[in-house]
């Protein structure tokens, strides 16, 4: 019984590390993944880089994208930060 009572604190602290540091970590790379798999032609995204890009051809583990009229790049998909959204 009594390595038990010593082995309960760290059961606990355990327990608030998966609920506070490992279950939310998670939940944002599932979240993450599904959104670059969502991605499409002419979505506008930051890239890790701060730029704002438009997608101009989605391949298996990179991105087309239109930087302005005259330049076309290709972007890993681990270099995206998150889809744009106007605020007008």
């Amino acid at each position: 019984m009594e390595i038990v009572s010593q082995l309960l604190p760290f059961v606990f602290l355990i327990a608030i590390m998966y609920f506070v540091i490992i279950r939310p970590q998670q939940k944002e790379a599932k979240a993450r993944k599904e959104m670059i798999t969502a991605l499409k032609k002419g979505d506008k995204i930051v890239t890790n880089g701060g730029f704002i890009v438009v997608i101009n051809k989605v391949e298996e583990n990179f991105l087309s994208v239109k930087i302005n009229d005259d330049v076309i790049a290709k972007l890993t998909k681990d270099s995206i930060t998150r889809k744009y959204e106007d605020e007008a």
